[in-house]
């Protein structure tokens, strides 16, 4: 043990005469270690952040999509997306499934919108009332349309937040104005809060315009529906719905005409994409690491000739070569911890900053990646130089200049 504590305070006596030296050689394993602990905690920022996102758009939700989707089981963006429109037939027959909360049947069009002299482009979003509840969408203002207005084709339209403000400036103003949609004519009732996401996959509910979907069947004649969502009471009972979905759909249409896809599934998929994405940054952050082992295998080597005197009294007076490998392997090894250290701390002080705005956090995992990662650069880059000074022969090295 005070073998061990001799060997410790020789590297850092060494440290202390070459303060700089020391510094810069840490800095870049501390630039190496940080990047990649930051990558990491973004990742599981970013897995928290989706999650947040589709849980916010409500639970227990299934959409019944046109084409099949799935490859082996997973989910394939684009894969084989159109061909059958659903209808009322269909809507029908999905409402005879027990277990199912709400069912809200849509149909999603790109229109003109105008109100005054202002005319933008929105999705329009024809559904019934029960997507309001399914979806946890809350109002800022006014109300929702009713079950009633949807049976009368009452020309009333909830605003998301985003759709109002570029309408009208400020939500505020929106309730009681009229705007077109296409050539129709409308009455705004309600504006939404807002829920966020739009990005990472998810639907922007946040940009659409909601009305009852009988009120635009002359945008849609053929009164079809391009989705139907359903969300079930119990979650426990989603895997035996969908079969029942499934079954009512295979009635009419092929296995292949559709897919019935779980809002957990999308949001796992979408983390997937998104954790292969911040797997191929952490290990391009790894290069740096590299570059820091590179030069603390450099300054060993300078360090080794500078001392080369030192060694050769040390070999004079009885060290062994393992003693001079455990001494630069052991300044190796704390040259790497610092720069750790140094990482981890900046890494820890930017998560802080970042999670003001971004749910990013670091775990155990990332601590122990970050020790263990700079102690392994600082033992494999570091045993090349200590094995070159543990050979060298004592007079040699004594009479070096």
């Amino acid at each position: 043990m005070e073998y061990f504590r001799l060997i410790l305070l020789s590297s850092l006596d060494d440290f202390r005469r070459n303060k700089l030296r020391t510094f810069l050689t840490s800095l870049g394993i501390m630039i190496g270690v940080s990047s990649v602990i930051l990558l990491i905690a973004l990742g599981l920022g970013l897995k928290k952040y989706i999650k947040l996102q589709f849980e916010g758009l409500g639970v227990n939700i299934a959409i019944v999509m046109p084409g099949n989707i799935f490859n082996n089981g997973n989910i394939q963006p684009g894969r084989n997306v159109g061909g059958i429109k659903f209808d009322q037939k269909d809507v029908q027959s999905i409402k005879t499934v027990a277990g199912i909360k709400n069912l809200a049947p849509t149909y999603i069009k790109t229109v003109a919108v105008k109100t005054g002299g202002n005319s933008q482009i929105g999705d329009l979003y024809a559904t019934n009332e029960e997507i309001f509840p399914m979806r946890n969408l809350e109002l800022a203002k006014g109300s929702y349309y009713s079950k009633s207005d949807v049976a009368k084709s009452s020309k009333k339209v909830v605003l998301g937040p985003k759709i109002a403000e570029k309408l009208f400036t400020d939500i505020d103003n929106a309730e009681g104005k009229s705007i077109k949609i296409e050539n129709l004519n409308f009455k705004v009732v309600g504006v939404l809060k807002e829920k966020g996401g739009g990005g990472f996959g998810g639907p922007d509910f946040d940009s659409f315009i909601y009305v009852p979907y009988k009120a635009v069947l002359s945008l849609n004649p053929d009164k079809k529906f391009s989705v139907i969502n359903f969300q079930v009471t119990e979650e426990s009972e989603m895997d035996k719905i969908k079969k029942a979905v499934e079954e009512k759909l295979l009635r009419r249409y092929e296995k292949d005409d559709f897919s019935i896809v779980e809002q957990e599934e999308i949001q796992n998929t979408v983390t997937m994409i998104f954790s292969v994405l911040n797997s191929v940054l952490i290990a391009i952050g790894g290069i740096s690491l590299i570059v820091g082992g590179i030069g603390i295998m450099n300054i060993m080597y300078v360090s080794i000739i500078e001392r080369y005197q030192e060694i050769g009294i040390r070999r004079a007076l009885g060290a062994t070569k393992n003693n001079i490998l455990l001494l630069f392997l052991s300044e190796a090894v704390l040259l790497s911890l610092t720069g750790g250290v140094l990482g981890l701390l900046l890494s820890y002080l930017t998560v802080l900053i970042i999670r003001i705005y971004f749910p990013a956090y670091l775990d155990v995992i990332a601590v122990l990646v970050a020790l263990t990662t700079s102690s392994l650069i600082g033992i494999i880059f570091g045993v090349l130089p200590a094995k070159n000074a543990a050979s060298l022969s004592p007079v040699e090295a004594i009479r070096y200049e």
